[in-house]
């Protein structure tokens, strides 16, 4: 069976395609497309909201059920801060190094215990034929002082759990505890009430 992913990020498809391939679903990608999808404005206030646009938009013009996801990181001291602004949390055209920058500066003096944060993934799925569904997923843990490792992408180097860096440990390890690994979970649950 075939579902069109909604991301042009290719760390996320690779995580996606390590556990969609358990289930006999093929990831169409953008790159697979003969022309890329016009530009989708994620205007919800929540990351199911926007998972959701994204997962409506791309059905509608691929015909295919889609799965689309938004995620980002919450950290308290932030009052939830990035939140659903992550991918452009120090502008629009914001890399990784610039918002990792960003939040460095925003906690600089701030102690470990009140350094607490959680990366948040919602996965949508819609159908063509109007059918649609969303899952969470969350994985608790703590900003560090300085960027570790080079695995992972956003903010992986950051983001310190009870088994690590998520810029350090395996993919596999990550995908066991990660948001969108635990999403992914109750997407599995899920989808096969479907298929």
């Amino acid at each position: 069976m075939e579902f069109f992913i909604a991301t042009k990020n290719q760390h996320k498809i690779l995580e996606f395609n390590a556990v969609f391939n358990n289930l006999n679903i093929k990831l169409i990608s953008e790159n697979d497309l003969l022309k890329p999808l016009p530009e989708i404005v994620e205007d919800g206030s929540t990351f199911q909201e926007n998972a959701l646009i994204k997962a409506r938009f791309a059905s509608k013009i691929t015909n295919m059920p889609t799965i689309a996801d938004d995620s980002g990181l919450c950290v308290d001291y932030l009052n939830g801060a990035p939140g659903i602004y992550s991918a452009r949390f120090s502008g629009e055209n914001a890399n990784s190094q610039q918002n990792n920058s960003k939040l460095l500066g925003l906690l600089e003096g701030v102690p470990k215990e009140k350094r607490t944060a959680k990366f948040v993934c919602a996965i949508a799925c819609v159908f063509p034929n109007g059918a649609e569904f969303t899952v969470m997923g969350e994985c608790k843990g703590y900003i560090d002082f300085k960027l570790n490792g080079n695995s992972g992408f956003g903010y992986d180097p950051l983001f310190i759990t009870e088994q690590g860096c998520f810029g350090t440990i395996p993919l596999e390890v990550k995908n066991k505890i990660s948001h969108r690994g635990l999403a992914i979970k109750e997407f599995e649950k899920e989808i096969l009430k479907y298929i």
